[in-house]
């Protein structure tokens, strides 16, 4: 078996749970390039590596991220220890990189075109896969007692639409779009804000905390949004650290790394997936 550094890992996704993944494998010393779409919509962006689609690098922790225009560029940023990011939404240069895992990390709720057929290990997020049908493993998302538990038959638990409780809050910590429109900044993350304080406003209507507590995610200013779609989030823990990777994301990414360990030791003993 080839050492686990040589090892190429294809993250579809580089949201702030994506990002807690994409940091466990890096450090376990596998090669992570990031698959992200040409206008991110991360609401945690100062955990979200795809940040590097707007501004060329991003950094979390002790990660960097870099954007590169095709695969070719890649060998060259993971010399530097750092992670390429590719605008490639339909995940067309998966051939090029020629991975041997597969993470589809997007976190849609349903399957956007990953299938075993793209790596010897494909590992899936969430809801909207089948182990071993689109997938060979999947990890829990849910907040609970399930999360981050491996699914190597059947499928994680199905999507609610509610947003885990946190410090006693659940759906209404999340700020939606009050209409269609550009998203204009009227707090940063990282803010304290007061219940009824305006937050942000779409197409000039305004969008208030639920609650008083820290801005912990706010999507990027300047982009469309349509009504009802997220737009931020407030966190009612006094404590909250908005600019490191959250315990959901390290929990997912601890599952990813366990799943990608297991399978791979199954496919060097000659165990099918």
């Amino acid at each position: 078996m080839k050492p686990l550094t040589d090892d190429i890992v294809v993250v579809r996704g580089g949201g702030d749970i994506a990002t807690g993944v994409i940091q466990k494998l890096h450090r376990a010393g596998l090669r992570v390039a990031i698959l992200e779409t040409g206008q991110p919509t991360a609401i945690r962006r100062t955990v979200a590596l795809c940040e590097a689609v707007y501004d060329g690098e991003a950094r979390v922790e002790d990660m960097t991220a870099r954007l590169i225009p095709d695969p070719a560029g890649c060998a060259a940023v993971w010399a530097q220890g750092d992670i390429p990011v590719l605008v490639d939404p339909g995940a067309l240069m998966v051939p090029a990189l020629g991975p041997d895992v597969v993470v589809d990390a997007l976190l849609a709720k349903r399957n956007l075109g990953t299938h075993t057929g793209m790596a010897g290990i494909v590992i899936a997020l969430g809801p909207g896969f089948a182990a071993p049908t689109n997938a060979h493993a999947i990890v829990e998302t849910m907040r609970g007692h399930m999360l981050g538990r491996v699914v190597f038959q059947g499928s994680a638990l199905p999507n609610t639409g509610i947003p885990g409780e946190i410090g006693g809050k659940g759906a209404e910590r999340v700020l939606r779009a009050p209409c269609a429109g550009t998203v204009k900044h009227l707090r940063q993350i990282g803010d304290a804000v007061q219940a009824g304080q305006a937050v942000l406003s779409v197409a000039g209507q305004t969008v208030t905390a639920p609650f008083g507590g820290l801005l912990r995610g706010l999507i990027r200013e300047g982009l469309p949004v349509f009504a009802g779609m997220k737009v931020g989030d407030v966190d009612p823990r006094a404590d909250s650290d908005w600019h490191s990777i959250s315990d959901k994301a390290r929990c997912v990414g601890g599952g990813v790394l366990e799943a990608y360990l297991f399978l791979r030791k199954a496919r060097a003993d000659g165990k099918p997936l």
